[in-house]
């Protein structure tokens, strides 16, 4: 074994091992359970998604639920059998929350799905391993769960230089990694190779291990000096005092390499990548012979067992079931503990599943581990702090804790601390430290989630008010149009009133005479149309849209900007700087940004549609203010227009043979109908208009003539019975028909193309005029 340059960790303390208990008998194997219980959070980050259903038949080793994200990792079936339920399951949680749960009922053939075996897994691209290692579902197997395809995935612009390889297995009674390294000692060197070769083949590759496990350091060494006499590679066995914590990945990497990681920080900002010995074992097995991660070693220990050992248990096996195998006896237990007795948690029930990280079942008799004595007051004496490995002041953060002063924990770098337990070992007054610690975080957390949760609410809310604000001005500009419109329609029904008594009065006045009569009229409408032209300019002075629209576009480039800046931000951090809750609190701010983003883009849209709102305002005080024929040659070249457009569409679906082409046809025949009209208007407009020898301005007279016709109309309408009204109508689909029927023949006669639409529309109008006619009896009838 090379030498290597060893540094002391500070803190730490050195509590009673009882490592020899499960290591005395061989690994042995946990029989199939009555029933698999997989929970779809297992790890950091977000929930796999389910991909099966209730009642659907699975084989081992199939995907069952996929990664959603990248902090999160797949799930796969651990045996054969019936998914019999999704839903809410008791889950390993200090606090006995429920999650989340595929339940699977084993047929106790225990069928595999195929694999796909790589031979030459050393041949592989980087992006096709981690492909693989991500596809497997491989999270850390030391007990923190992180996603490994994350962290076998450095930024591009990240140097890795040391790959460590954590065998240190701190904590007490677990023995779950000593047993993997003396019988999996081939694997896990293979493992460590493929996990270098992924990295870049860094300059440095340690495995690190207390030397508290001589027979895992010597079967290590001697596997590491073939491998690298075979390979040329240089992997370095490296041994070291045994001191509690110092399986912790930051007092791991000052052991061997002597850097500190920086507070906010992760390894890869310094050039190292840390990995359990089982995620190696894990990732050999998932690339080189396809195999997900489907069950792991966990150390089966406690005086309230028969027998104590290190077992091969599948994910999802109920504890129960595994505590009866190995001969629980439950009168005898103090309680169970998942983990250590450091820094694992009691439960209080035994039916939660074994998931990824679950390491050891502690199961601890009255006499092994008594209940702990009553909670005393502080009395300073610091052994905490001297304990601490993380070099922080736990004697203030617990002050701070009880009196719940968030601001100062954070301060006092809460976040750093690992809850290893030290400070709660050395307590000479029995204070559960790390149990306030725990609290303080989840509090924390809990109030950066609602703070979030109210500013969108908040935010929502402000939004809310402003379109209101908004759609308030647009309908104010609309009834202002309508009342400068109403003024000026009553304008010119005044000097169309007032031009007909002077005309009668004056039946033989001179042409001069007739213009000076003509006069008073003029003021009246210019009057009108001014309201019209304040109105439109009252609308405008309202919204401003245009300014509005300006700022609202600045504002949505400046956020775009900040989306791109923070993404590149936060796919920098995965892998060069920051730790996962860093990571969290990143992607929180970019989703809050793009929701600002998004309600900008929003608010810039609703002022576009108020703009358009407002010129159709002056459009509208335009067109009431247009000579007759000049409306009527404009709306005559706006629908040629679109019939042109129509009749390219017509043909396109017609050749593409698209179902859309008859509804376009009927399209096409309306619009020819509408031109048809159009025409037939500005016929009259011209005829109505004034000759050009003449001077007298007759646009009043002719808008005048077309409101009376309007009138007399709708006087009527308004003085008919209900029999003469359906008459009427009765009437008006008769000549609509008849029109139909003749361009229907006319179409017959020329083998027009829209023969089958004509046809279309006379039948329209017969169905139309048959109900009005019906309509008609009936009410003759009542009558």
């Amino acid at each position: 074994m090379t030498s290597h340059t060893i540094w002391e960790v500070p803190g730490g303390i050195h509590p009673p091992e009882n490592k020899a208990q499960s290591m005395a008998q061989a690994l042995a194997e946990c029989p199939l359970a009555p029933e698999y219980i997989l929970p779809l959070n297992q790890h950091i980050g977000a929930p796999s998604a389910p991909l099966v259903s209730v009642g659907q038949s699975v084989k081992k080793y199939q995907l069952i639920a996929d990664a959603e994200g990248i902090f999160s990792a797949a799930l796969h079936a651990p045996t054969s059998g019936t998914i019999s339920a999704i839903e809410e399951r008791l889950i390993a949680h200090p606090s006995g929350l429920s999650a989340p749960c595929i339940v699977i009922a084993p047929d106790g053939l225990d069928e595999a799905c195929p694999l796909e075996p790589c031979e030459q897994p050393f041949a592989l691209e980087h992006a096709a391993i981690v492909a693989k290692i991500r596809q497997a579902g491989l999270v850390g197997m030391g007990g923190a769960g992180f996603p490994s395809a994350v962290k076998l995935n450095p930024h591009a612009n990240t140097s890795i230089n040391t790959l460590i390889i954590n065998g240190t297995e701190c904590e007490p009674y677990i023995t779950a990694d000593d047993m993997l390294m003396q019988t999996h000692t081939h694997e896990l060197l293979e493992g460590v190779r493929l996990l270098a070769h992924t990295l870049g083949n860094p300059d440095n590759v340690l495995i690190g291990v207390e030397d508290n496990k001589p027979e895992a350091i010597a079967a290590l060494q001697e596997a590491a000096h073939k491998a690298n006499q075979k390979h040329g590679c240089d992997i370095q066995v490296v041994s070291f005092p045994t001191k509690y914590p110092s399986g912790g990945e930051k007092q791991l990497i000052y052991i061997l390499t002597g850097q500190e990681v920086e507070s906010g920080k992760i390894p890869a900002s310094l050039g190292i990548v840390v990995q359990n010995v089982g995620t190696a074992v894990a990732a050999w097995r998932a690339v080189r012979y396809g195999e997900p991660l489907i069950e792991r070693i966990t150390t089966v220990v406690g005086q309230s067992l028969q027998v104590q050992r290190n077992m091969r248990v599948r994910i999802g096996t109920p504890m129960n079931f595994v505590l009866e195998q190995n001969g629980f006896m439950a009168s005898q237990s103090a309680r169970l503990i998942v983990g250590g007795p450091m820094m694992g948690y009691a439960l209080e029930q035994t039916c939660v599943p074994v998931i990824k990280t679950t390491n050891c079942l502690l199961a601890p008799s009255h006499s092994e581990m008594p209940e702990a004595p009553p909670q005393q007051a502080c009395i300073r004496c610091g052994h905490c702090a001297e304990a601490c490995p993380a070099g922080l002041l736990p004697q203030q953060l617990y002050w701070y804790a009880r009196s719940d002063e968030h601001e100062k924990l954070e301060a006092h770098h809460l976040f750093d601390c690992i809850e290893c337990g030290a400070c709660s070992y050395v307590c000479p007054s029995s204070i559960p430290l790390v149990q306030y610690y725990r609290a303080a975080k989840g509090d924390i957390r809990k109030a950066a989630a609602d703070k979030l949760k109210s500013d969108k609410a908040r935010e929502r809310f402000e939004h809310r008010q402003e379109r209101l604000a908004k759609e308030e001005a647009a309908k104010e500009a609309k009834r202002q149009a309508r009342k400068a419109a109403a003024e000026l329609n009553k304008a010119k029904m005044a000097a169309q009133q007032a031009a007909t008594e002077t005309s009668h009065s004056q039946n033989s006045a001179s042409t001069s005479t007739h213009k000076d009569i003509q006069s008073p009229t003029i003021p009246a409408i210019a009057s009108a149309e001014e309201l019209v032209a304040n109105a439109a300019t009252a609308a405008k002075a309202q919204q401003d849209p245009t300014l509005d629209k300006a700022r609202l576009s600045r504002t949505v480039e400046s956020l775009a900007s900040s989306i791109t800046r923070m993404k590149a931000q936060m796919a920098e951090a995965v892998s060069e700087g920051l730790d996962p809750s860093r990571i969290e609190k990143m992607a929180a701010k970019l989703k809050q940004t793009e929701l600002k983003a998004q309600e900008a883009k929003t608010k810039l849209d609703a002022f576009d549609k108020t703009l358009a709102a407002s010129m159709h305002v002056d459009a509208a005080a335009q067109k009431m203010m247009a000579n007759p024929q000049d409306a009527a040659a404009k709306t005559l070249s706006s629908l040629q227009k679109r019939l042109s457009k129509a009749q390219e569409l017509h043909l396109e679906a017609l050749n593409e043979n698209k179902p859309s082409a008859d509804a376009l046809k009927q399209g096409v025949i309306k619009l020819e109908q509408k031109i048809e009209e159009a025409k037939q208007a500005l016929s009259e407009a011209q005829n109505a208009a004034p000759s050009s020898s003449s001077s007298e301005p007759q646009q009043p007279d002719a808008a005048a003539a077309a409101i009376e016709r309007a009138k007399q109309k709708v006087q009527a309408a308004a003085s008919m019975t209900p029999e003469q009204k359906a008459q009427a109508a009765v009437e008006s689909l008769q000549k609509r028909l008849s029109k139909a029927q003749e361009r229907y023949a006319k179409a017959q006669e020329t083998h027009d193309e829209n023969l089958e639409a004509f046809a279309t529309g006379v039948e329209k109008l017969e169905l139309k005029l048959k109900a009005a006619m019906e309509a008609q009896q009936e009410g003759s009838k009542q009558a």
